[in-house]
């Protein structure tokens, strides 16, 4: 099926590292990048292997101050795998002659192939067919398997097979003034005549990693008598092959391999586990045959269908591909978040931020239970978030814009403008609004799940300190008779203080606003909805009393919102006193302004002075809210609100955004269906290909975009299918593009399993299964009653 497929031909060094990024293969635990198996790093590959939540700090001085960033560590690699004929080259591909390459990603079942033919340096020609998997199945299996065949020659040949822990942090250019080791050698050992072990320790963290690796040939033409020899040095092992191979023969080889680590559940000891798990495992077949049931389950949960052509097929199946490569069944209780830009690379240093936002909605409704592991991320680490809010002067809990192991802030302290060279101080953790960011998804989550026990106890104290934290953030205004908020940085990221101010920090910035007017309505709401003596109990041990009570439902009907006499929200206060940028002069100068940020930095300029935003701000109401939420909210605000007011603000900021986000296009996208049919299609074209065709210019290859990837299947999911949890009612309103002739998925509504069909002339659902024998379901304006089994179709029209 080639829409289950992303194929690629050509051995292409300058397109390696973007390749490897969009073929990494992973299952929620361990993810390994599409590196070719024979290469180590260098300028065109970059083989990182990476454990979910697998941190490790290390100091640097950079322009005279000692900086302590938090890692994703790059943790040994595994995949190597090399062959040479008795006396001749190491395989290269850069210094043989490539005859034929593809190199293809089998989605369907969580593969990664490689098909190449080599000519060395003598004339001898080699046909290798590879095929790779990261287990699904069993969370801490990888397996290589080769089939080579010498073409044109016969003789000895020699196989080398490693495990090497020398490897170190390079993936990220800006990044390589910063330390790079992040790796201690533990041991190397020969377990048996077949098999080797490697252990390593991060530097700092002390988390230890264990692989054992097996390689065996398991099919030879004719009689094969392999001898082997292993060698070791520090953080290195290796075993090399040496046996006879007849031309036209085919040599299968298979390279099994066992990760734990020192963290990991049921471990005794990363090494003992490692050693047992690649003695008891069976060969590449077995693996295979459980990975294929494995996906086959994930596939019929997960996937969405739509007719809008094979290309776009192929790109959404991608996206849902490495949403699954980065969050699987695995992750439940892991302890881990989900990181902006997958287990997939270096960028952003693993690091958990706000884009849970935009990754919550497909989970929520086909693996709640990833999201409830997800959302335990964030309450192990509440006692950090109150620490922080404590220090700062606050009550309650202040999460971090960017979190790692323990939930302290790791935004960094300098940030690198590769356009000029300079280190800048980076004050992008005043974007608080990643506290309103947690409470939301809490609150999705319950509409989606009725997960009562879930909010009663672990949702219930987190919204209750985030809403204590805006309690104590928000300040009286006695002239306007209204609560504001000072010093916090908006989502658009480029404004992160006002013209020539010495402190960092914007007043009033609307969408933070809004958004802790709204946690403060919620959490009120949830107080009343839990049971009366969890709500005393939770009052009680956190010290919140009827004045907090009461500054709260103040605070959520009288917050302050910048809005100007044409309905222009402000996206903070002061917003409209800035210039005006030249746009089309920096686009001729240019060409390429998504990150007008560097470029203006780079020119002793600033964002700063202008009407330029990075990303949506203002809009992202629009994007999380519908128009009846909002009109609610802002009449609750007492702040009149109408549909023009929200067409207005989208021509307003559309002309004053540069896209320097990939999640800004699918907030654009979404916001415009309704305004917009034709540019909102061509934004959700360049969502769904913005890390295949890595249109930011070489960021892909450090790590996919998850938000964004997550976010173009929640825009089909419920702005094309208008799916959307209301009053115990899952609704349909669905409003596809006229480029979609037809959509499918599946969904699990409050433990009821639906499936959805959606076509330019009908809907049809059906209630395939469930905890109770009924569901309500809205269809357009009216609810209908579905019994189990049933199936139901409404027409439509567009």
């Amino acid at each position: 099926m080639s829409d289950f497929r992303i194929t690629y031909t050509g051995w292409n060094p300058p397109e390696q590292k973007l390749r490897e990024a969009l073929c990494t293969l992973g299952n929620g635990y361990v993810s390994t990048r599409g590196a070719a198996e024979e290469r180590c790093a260098d300028e065109h590959n970059y083989p990182g292997t990476y454990l979910a939540g697998g941190y490790n700090r290390a100091k640097t001085e950079i322009s005279g101050n000692i900086v302590e960033n938090e890692d994703l560590v790059n943790f040994p690699n595994w995949l190597f795998l090399s062959f040479r004929p008795e006396h001749g080259e190491w395989l290269n591909l850069d210094l043989f002659t490539v005859l034929d390459y593809t190199q293809t990603l089998d989605m369907q079942h969580g593969l990664l192939l490689r098909s190449f033919k080599v000519e060395d340096g003598d004339g001898r020609r080699t046909s290798i067919e590879s095929r790779r998997l990261v287990s699904m199945e069993h969370m801490h299996m990888a397996a290589i398997e080769w089939r080579l065949t010498p073409e044109n020659w016969s003789g000895q040949i020699e196989l080398r097979s490693a495990l090497d822990g020398t490897v170190v942090n390079g993936g990220v250019d800006r990044y390589s003034d910063l330390e790079k080791l992040h790796l201690d050698p533990v041991c190397t050992e020969a377990i048996d005549d077949e098999s080797i072990l490697l252990k390593v320790k991060c530097r700092q963290s002390d988390l230890a990693v264990s692989l054992a690796a097996s390689t065996r040939i398991t099919e030879a033409a004719g009689q094969t008598d392999v001898t082997r020899e292993t060698h070791e040095r520090e953080k290195y092992i290796d075993q090399l092959l040496r046996f006879s191979v007849e031309e036209g023969g085919s040599y299968h080889i298979e390279k099994i391999v066992a990760i734990y680590s020192s963290r990991d559940r049921a471990c005794a000891e990363s090494s003992l586990e490692a050693r047992k798990a690649v003695s008891r495992t069976g060969g590449f077949r077995e693996l295979l045959s459980m990975q294929e049931a494995a996906y086959r389950k994930l596939w019929h949960r997960a996937d969405i269908t739509s007719t809008a052509g094979e290309r776009h097929q192929q790109l959404l199946r991608l996206h849902i591909f490495h949403v699954l490569q980065t969050v699987s069944p695995n992750t439940i209780g892991l302890d881990v978040g989900v990181p902006a830009r997958g287990w997939h690379g270096e960028a952003y240093r693993g690091h958990i931020f706000w884009d849970e936002l935009f990754i919550f909605p497909f989970l929520n409704l086909r693996f709640p239970e990833i999201s409830r592991s997800l959302l335990m991320y964030r309450y192990y680490r509440l006692d950090e978030a109150r620490f922080a809010a404590e220090e700062a002067g606050y009550k309650g809990a202040m999460y971090p814009w960017q979190s790692g192991s323990n939930g302290r802030e790791e935004t960094q302290v300098l940030h690198l403008n590769p356009e000029s060279g300079r280190w800048n101080p980076d004050i992008t953790h005043l974007q608080r609004h990643v506290n309103s960011a947690i409470a939301y998804n809490i609150w999705n989550y319950y509409q989606a799940t009725e997960d009562q026990l879930f909010l009663s106890y672990f949702g219930a104290e987190m919204f209750c300190e985030i809403a204590a934290f805006w309690g104590s953030k928000v300040e009286y205004n006695e002239e306007r008779d209204r609560y504001e908020i000072h010093s916090v940085v908006g989502p658009d990221e480029y404004h992160t203080a006002y013209p020539d101010a010495e402190e960092g920090g914007l007043n009033n910035n609307a969408y933070t606003n809004v958004m802790a007017a709204w946690v403060l309505q919620k959490a009120l709401l949830i107080l009343d909805m839990i049971e009366e003596s969890r709500r005393n109990e939770l009052l009680t041990e956190r010290s919140i009393n009827d004045e907090q009570l009461a500054l709260w439902k103040e605070a959520s009907k009288k917050m302050f919102i910048p809005i100007n006499e044409e309905g222009i929200i402000e996206q903070f206060e002061g917003y409209e006193q800035l210039k005006e940028f030249p746009w089309e002069e920096y686009r001729e100068k240019y060409n390429d302004i998504m990150r007008l940020d560097r470029i203006l930095e780079s020119e002793g300029d600033t964002p700063n002075n202008y009407k330029a935003s990075k990303q949506a701000d203002v809009l992202m109401l629009f994007y999380l809210f519908n128009d009846d939420e909002l009109r609610d909210i802002f009449t609750t605000l007492g702040y009149s609100f109408s549909v023009e007011m929200i067409t207005r603000n989208i021509a307003y900021y559309r002309k004053r955004t540069s896209h320097g986000s990939t999640l800004s296009r699918l907030v654009f996208s979404w916001v415009l269906l309704k305004h917009d049919k034709q540019q909102s299609w061509q934004d959700f074209e360049t969502l769904l290909s913005s890390d295949f065709e890595d249109i930011q210019g070489g960021t892909t290859h450090e790590g996919i975009h998850l938000g964004a990837m997550a976010g173009s299947l929640d825009l089909i999911q419920r702005n094309y299918a208008g799916l959307e949890v209301c009053e115990d009612v899952l609704w349909l309103k669905p409003d596809i593009p006229v480029h979609i002739d037809e959509l499918f998925m599946r969904v699990q509504y409050r433990r009821h399993w639906i499936s959805i069909t959606i076509s330019s002339k009908s809907i049809r659902v059906s209630f395939e299964e469930g905890w109770s024998n009924t569901v309500n379901i809205g269809v357009i304006d009216r609810v209908h009653e579905f019994r189990h089994g049933e199936e139901k179709e409404f027409p439509i029209s567009r």
